[in-house]
């Protein structure tokens, strides 16, 4: 836990972003379970996304480390990514990672049907890690937290982390205890998408964490110069964060808190190993100035 002082405000961390290289933020939370699998129950590890995702290189990671095969699906790889001699798609390359493009015509049905040919020592993880596998990690995330608050006396905390598909919010709302809210930003799609992911991995009277919708609403991943601004100015602070997270995050908690004078810890969820990439992409658009 890091203290964070910004825009005169005081704001914890939670390094989770320390953990590892390649494992880092809720990435290796949600692969926690995996990685304690014996290496002999699978033969290949089965995913699909975007090319440049921070769960692609974990995924890469763990494959490298259990001695399997990492086949990942991806809609297409623009020559840029192919040819960039850093960024995750890179890395993850280099880990031994196989890439299979299907096309953007009718892509998740055909990563339905090549779910639907695997064998049994073939394992197959959804998009981002949404999977209830990804509870165990997060279960021990909450544990920590807890421990944390107590430790440190706060009366009231809230935790914010941001969503791609929400599977770390929802599971850390799940093993949080009552008095912590759980707060969350989507950035990859909006609350509505949100909620239908959550649908699918929470029962029906369960609590969900409270969604903040960012002021800006933009394309993932599209550079923008606000959130480069922010990302900058957090980095001016101390801690470094990833560039397509975490700026829209921080957004949407500057807007809110400067209504509350409540303890707000925000769990870093990694990722940074795609900075460099990203920035390049800031100054092709040149947002960078």
């Amino acid at each position: 836990m890091e203290p964070l002082r910004v825009r005169g405000r005081l704001f914890y961390v939670k390094r989770d972003d320390l953990i590892h290289p390649y494992f880092s933020g809720n990435k290796f939370r949600k692969l926690q379970a995996l990685i304690r699998l014996p290496a002999s129950r699978y033969r290949r590890l089965v995913s699909y996304g975007g090319v440049q995702s921070n769960a692609m290189l974990s995924m890469a990671a763990l494959a490298r480390m259990k001695g399997w095969r990492f086949l990942y699906a991806v809609k297409a790889v623009p020559r840029t990514v192919r040819e960039a001699d850093g960024g995750n798609f890179a890395a993850a390359t280099a880990l031994g990672m196989e890439v299979t493009e299907l096309g953007y015509e009718g892509f998740y049905e055909k990563v339905e049907n090549l779910k639907n040919s695997l064998g049994s020592k073939d394992l197959f993880i959804p998009q981002g890690g949404a999977d209830p596998v990804a509870e165990e990690g997060v279960k021990t995330l909450a544990g920590e937290i807890t421990t944390w608050k107590k430790a440190a006396g706060h009366t009231h905390l809230d935790v914010v982390t941001p969503s791609g598909t929400g599977t770390t919010a929802l599971y850390l709302r799940r093993h949080l205890p009552s008095d912590i809210e759980v707060l969350t930003v989507p950035v990859v799609g909006d609350a509505q998408t949100l909620l239908a992911q959550w649908r699918r991995l929470a029962s029906v009277d369960e609590p969900l964490p409270r969604i903040l919708e960012a002021e800006t609403k933009w394309p993932f991943a599209k550079p923008h110069p606000d959130f480069l601004m922010i990302w900058r100015e957090l980095e001016k602070a101390g801690i470094t964060f990833d560039l397509i997270y975490a700026p829209k995050t921080w957004r949407a908690l500057f807007l809110e808190y400067e209504k509350t004078d409540r303890s707000l810890l925000y769990v870093h969820s990694g990722g940074i190993y795609g900075n460099k990439t990203q920035l390049l992409r800031y100054m092709n658009e040149k947002a960078l100035s």
